[in-house]
């Protein structure tokens, strides 16, 4: 019987650790990295209703992003908020700055991205992320009604999930000698 929960959790293992397989081309990261995390994002996106600059458009913006992040068992693992920052069960935290972005073949669903990373800890789970995608959304969108100069400044919550792929850099070999 013990037999086969080693060879599970084996599989488990390798299974956390490949990337998805359909990631358009844009949102790829580079060769020199590797995943180390995969987690599953349950929140809302927090959009405010603003007018611009001469007050005769009305529109939603993001606000805050607001979710946990739960592990393929479905144990909470982190939370991700304003910033963008994801940050993990042991305080270690990362921060994302859009690279590119690809429409979700859901048009209801917010965008794929790639990010850069940049840790905010010297140590901890998050301490040398160095790229993120955000993938496989559902919802999110921000409504395209509702924003008029009477709801300026209101804020409306819109549930969303999403994937995130956290990156590390691949060690370098080392050089190798010639006899």
């Amino acid at each position: 019987m013990k037999l086969p929960v080693i060879i599970l959790l084996g599989c488990a293992a390798l299974f956390a650790q490949t990337p998805p397989a359909d990631v358009p081309d844009e949102l790829r990261v580079n060769d020199n990295e590797k995943l180390k995390y995969v987690a599953h994002g349950k929140g809302d996106q927090i959009y405010v209703c603003t007018a611009n600059a001469n007050g005769a458009q009305y529109g939603y913006v993001l606000r805050a992003p607001e979710a946990v992040l739960t592990d393929d068992a479905g144990k909470e693992v982190g939370r991700h908020y304003i910033g963008p920052i994801w940050e993990w069960s042991d305080g270690s935290r990362v921060k994302g700055r859009v690279l590119v972005s690809a429409r979700s073949p859901h048009d209801a669903s917010i965008s794929w991205l790639l990010l850069a990373g940049s840790g905010q800890n010297e140590e901890g789970a998050f301490a040398h992320i160095t790229s993120i995608q955000r993938l496989h959304t559902t919802g999110g969108r921000a409504p395209t009604s509702g924003c008029d100069a009477e709801h300026i400044d209101q804020q409306v919550r819109v549930p969303y999930t999403a994937d995130y792929y956290f990156y590390v850099r691949k060690p370098t070999p080392p050089p190798t000698t010639t006899p």
